[in-house]
Formats: structure tokens, sequence, C-alpha cells
């Protein structure tokens, strides 16, 4: 079987809603057969492309997330946003998406963070008279910071993959994210000023000191994250074990653990966790295809005949990237470009941690986009609406986002700058 051959046959099982995983260990199971491989050969690198101690931090992150999201510290984020920034013309917009930058530094996922906040946030916009499109497309726009902003789920899956330090990622990831905010920020404050009815609130210093009191426990998690990472006391994968036992003493300090809690976000975890392995074996096995098949050496070929400027190959692989996005998710893409883009780039002498944070940016903007849209999806079955309303109301949002994603594609040094001046 050919390469062509092998690309239909996965592609028709995709048509079919066959989940990726399958159709992509279907297909290479099926190249083994015919290239007189054997089956044993196909598990066993299955099973090397999940034996790898970086990877716990997943599950370690996954659980983080999730206990976060049943403790209630989205509910503390919101109500301690709410009192800070009771004074701003438009100020739910920006508790909004201040809620999603707190619950960043957490999470790791865009889906726990869209999933969780906008339980909170929509209805809460709404019934303060906003259009449910933009309080919809503000809630999955800013849960992207969850993906950026470390812990990432996605940086720590491509720092695995391209075998890069993940505490350099993360380190790379701090001022996109910001600027990703302030992105969103520019935009809430062009839509406020155009609208009646956006008046603030007087503030209230005993409100602003009580919620203040109750986020202190959630805002000392990317500090103990971070900073052990950063500071060379722990490897991430401890930091996530570390970050998830300290969430299990917040919860029992708050009162909000209890055995069903506790039960609740370990079975999430498990279904979420198993999903991403075995995404993550399928990839694998299906980069020793595209290995056999010399994909790389001739992309690489096709790229460096095609141009040999570092910043038209990024213009060209963010439109690539783009595309793939709105088609698949992320995992799957990572664990299968990553070994196929990582010698390219260096070949045009890009950082890879710049081409880390370039390709999750990518990939999450596609999240926002029909026809897979998971981030949308989940959105609009919290809120009960159809993906395309959702899709409606994030358009704008998009505008501030690709123009960070360009920023970054032209200046390398806004990603390169934190791990230089940090020494990783």
């Amino acid at each position: 079987m050919d390469l062509a051959v092998y690309l239909i046959i996965m592609s028709a099982l995709l048509l079919l809603r066959v989940p990726v995983a399958f159709s992509m260990i279907a297909a290479s199971l099926l190249y083994f057969y015919t290239n007189g491989n054997s089956a044993g050969l196909a598990i066993r690198s299955i099973v090397d492309g999940i034996n790898s101690f970086p990877l716990l931090a997943v599950p370690l992150f996954v659980f983080v997330g999730t206990i976060a999201n049943h403790l209630g510290i989205a509910n503390r984020l919101f109500a301690f946003a709410l009192a800070t920034l009771p004074r701003l013309r438009g100020n739910l917009a920006y508790v909004n998406l201040a809620t999603s930058v707190g619950f960043s530094w957490i999470s790791g996922s865009a889906l726990a963070d869209a999933a969780s906040l906008s339980k909170v946030q929509v209805p809460q916009m709404i019934r303060r008279g906003y259009p449910y499109g933009f309080a919809a497309g503000l809630s999955a726009s800013g849960s992207l910071l969850s993906t950026i902003m470390p812990p990432s789920i996605p940086a720590v899956l491509f720092a695995a993959t391209a075998s890069i330090s993940t505490g350099a990622l993360f380190a790379g990831s701090i001022l996109p994210a910001l600027l990703m905010t302030a992105g969103l920020a520019l935009y809430i404050f062009i839509w406020v000023r155009k609208r009646e009815g956006m008046e603030g609130t007087p503030f209230d210093g005993k409100e602003f000191r009580s919620t203040g009191l109750r986020v202190i426990g959630p805002l000392f998690t990317p500090i103990i994250i971070l900073g052990g990472i950063l500071g060379g006391i722990f490897t991430p994968t401890e930091g996530a074990g570390v970050a998830a036992a300290y969430m299990i003493v917040l919860g029992a300090f708050y009162r909000t653990l209890s055995v069903r809690v506790l039960i609740r976000s370990a079975k999430e975890t498990v279904v979420i966790t198993g999903g991403i392995l075995l995404i993550l074996g399928a990839a694998n096995l299906m980069g020793q295809v595209l290995a056999r098949e010399q994909v790389s050496r001739v992309l690489g070929t096709w790229l460096t005949e095609l141009t040999d400027n570092p910043i038209v190959f990024l213009l060209v692989l963010n439109v690539i990237l783009l595309l793939l996005g709105t088609f698949l998710e992320a995992p799957p893409v990572i664990l299968v470009l990553v070994p196929v883009l990582m010698p390219i780039a260096a070949q045009f002498g890009i950082d890879p941690v710049h081409l880390g944070v370039i390709m999750i940016l990518n990939l999450m903007i596609g999240s926002l986009t029909p026809p897979v849209g998971a981030v949308l999806f989940v959105v609009g079955s919290i809120t009960r609406q159809p993906m395309g309303v959702v899709f409606r109301g994030v358009l704008p949002f998009l505008i501030p986002l690709v123009a960070v994603l360009l920023l970054l594609t032209v200046f390398p040094q806004i990603v390169t700058i934190v791990p230089t001046i940090l020494g990783l």
C-alpha cells in the first residue's frame, strides 16, 4: 500500500464518523499488513507511544482541572473578578475574561474552561442585557487561554512529542497568552462603547475583601506549579502531582470535597485521559507509516523549494494548521505532525518553542470553527443553543486572536524572550 491509498482509507473512515484514533489504527494496521509486517510490531508501536514519564503529567493536569471545576473554584474566581471590576463600563464582559484568565492558570484544558465558566457567565451576562452571541462568543474565545497559559495540556503533549523542555514551552506561552487577553479586552472595550446600558456598579469594599479571601487558596495553584517547575524544584510531571494533591487539600479546607466529588472527578479524568492516550498511541503508529514513506523529507524538500524565508514558511504552516484545526482536535494533529515538522523547522532555523506555541494557537483557533468545533459544541450544549448560533457570536473574537497569531509568527522574540531570560 502506498501513502495515497493509506490517506484515502483513513479519510474515508473519518468521513464515516469512525473515531480519529480507530481510523488511524485501522488504516495503519492495513498498511503494515500489506507491507509484510506483523501486527505485533504495530501493537508495540502503540504501546511505545504512551510509555513516557513526561506524559504522566497529562492525567494529573486533567484531574486538577476537573476537580477544580467540581470544587466551585470557577465560581469563586467569578465573584472576586466581579467585586474587583465593578465601575468599568461593560464590567461583566471584563469579569468574564478575567475569570477565564484566572481559571487558565489551573485548568490546562479549553473544554474544561468552556464547560465550567459558561454555566456561570453566559446566564449572568444575558440577565444584564448582553446579547447571547456576545456572551457565548466571549466565553468560548476566553476558554482558549487555558490551552496557551501554563499548565497547558497541549503544551505537555507537544513537549513530549518534540523532546523539548516542558518548562521552556510553559515559559514561552506566558506572553502570548497575555497578548491574547489584551486583544480580547480591546475588542470588549470597542464593543461596549457603542452600547447603552453597559454602565458599571458602585465599588463595595466589603464584598471585595470577602471574595478576595475566598480566592487566596486557588491563586496559589499557578504559583506552586510554575514556581516549582521554572525554579527547578520539580519536573512538570512532579508539579502536576503536587498541584493535584494541593487541590484535594484545598477542597478539604473549603469543605466542598466529598467522596462523590472525588469519584466524579476521577471518572472524568479517566475518560478524558483515555481518549488522549489512545490517540497518542495511534499517532505513534501513524508516525511509523509516515517515516517509512519519508514524508518529512519530501515535505521538507517541497517547502524549501517553495521558499527559504522562515516567516513565509510559518505563514503557510498557519494556513495548513488552521484548516486541520477545523476538522480535527489538537492532540492527534500535534502527535502526528510534530515529528514531521521538527526537522523541517530546524532547516529554517525556527526555535522549537516558537513552533510549539504557534502550532497550539492555530489548532485552538480551529476548535472555534465548524464543522468539528469542540469548544463551540461544549458552549452550545451547556447554553442549549445550536453550534451555528455560538459560531456567529465567536466570529468577531477571531479577529484579535488571528492578529495575535500573526504577531507571534512575525516576531518570535515574543515567545522566546521569557525562556531565554530564565535560561531554559
